[in-house]
């Protein structure tokens, strides 16, 4: 994947859809200074993920103030609409009212810590290392001060999943930025487009034995709503053996509140889900990888375990 001009409002194969993405992707990008496009992009994915789950947090929190019974600060009322709990300390309101501070880098990395530590489901997920000094600390509070602006506050917003497609759009600015490397992570949004209208997955196990940072799942939950159906009509279930882009997989599906099954590991020498049977298989495979483990397969009965009978 060739690199592409920074701030190009006429790329639409990133999916700018809502017409401020190259704007803000610009605004953000200016903020980089020095520091290679494969690290920046965890600093800023981190901090949008960060600002979604807040939101949702704060928006479901004041729902709560409303009802008579409620109970605005027990985690289980959260647990129960299917919505992350966040401590006081990683609430967004509190980062950003100190996002001038020296010490704003440890404060982001608590936040982080203290997330995985009440939601289980992302332990090991989050990025926690806004504290190192190489990571410019007025140019953090810039950034969060910048992702402020951000809302899903109002219904508008929420109906066009405002965070998870500038999350999006930010993934395939950040793989055309790295150029060829990118491609690990994400594979352009025309061709995930393609794939998912050639099977058109309605219902059962939806499999990506190298799903990168999960956009056949969304694509997936995209087609099945505009053609009638729900997110949860489809199962997902995933494996990748790029640690940080597993990492960024299952931030890009709690965004759009998409549960899936998304292993760590190398699907050939390390299958995960040896018994499964699907009903639909997508993948773009890492196919300008060279030294992928070939040899290492030659006893491996032939056919793929995930394939139904």
């Amino acid at each position: 994947m060739a690199p592409r001009k920074r701030g190009n409002s006429g790329n639409s194969s990133n999916g700018a859809t809502l017409g401020f993405e190259p704007e803000l992707w610009q605004a953000a990008d200016t903020l980089r200074g020095s520091m290679d496009a494969a690290e920046y992009k965890h600093v800023v994915l981190g901090l949008i993920f960060l600002k979604y789950i807040s939101d949702a947090f704060e928006r479901h929190r004041a729902k709560l103030l409303r009802e008579p019974y409620a109970d605005p600060e027990d985690p289980d009322e959260y647990l129960a609409a299917n919505i992350f709990w966040v401590p006081k300390e990683a609430r967004w309101s509190y980062l950003q009212s100190r996002a001038r501070d020296p010490a704003i880098g440890v404060l982001v990395d608590n936040a982080m810590e203290a997330i995985e530590r009440e939601n289980p489901s992302l332990k090991g997920v989050l990025p926690k290392d806004y504290a190192r000094p190489a990571l410019d600390k007025q140019r953090l509070g810039q950034l969060i001060d910048l992702f402020s602006n951000l809302s899903l506050g109002d219904e508008e917003n929420r109906s066009k999943d405002v965070l998870g497609r500038v999350y999006e759009y930010f993934l395939g600015q950040f793989a055309s930025a790295e150029g060829k490397k990118g491609g690990e992570f994400y594979t352009p949004r025309c061709i995930v487009r393609l794939l998912v209208e050639m099977l058109a997955p309605s219902k059962g196990r939806v499999y990506d034995p190298c799903c990168g940072s999960g956009g056949m799942f969304v694509q997936s939950e995209r087609f099945i709503e505009a053609h009638g159906g729900r997110i949860g009509d489809i199962s997902i279930y995933g494996q990748e053996s790029n640690y940080t882009t597993w990492r960024l997989c299952k931030m890009n599906l709690a965004i759009r509140g998409i549960d899936g099954q998304i292993a760590h590991g190398d699907t050939f020498l390390n299958d995960q889900f040896p018994d499964l049977k699907a009903d639909y298989i997508l993948a773009n495979p890492p196919f300008n990888m060279k030294d992928w483990g070939g040899e290492r397969l030659r006893d491996v009965p032939a056919g793929n375990s995930a394939c139904p009978p």
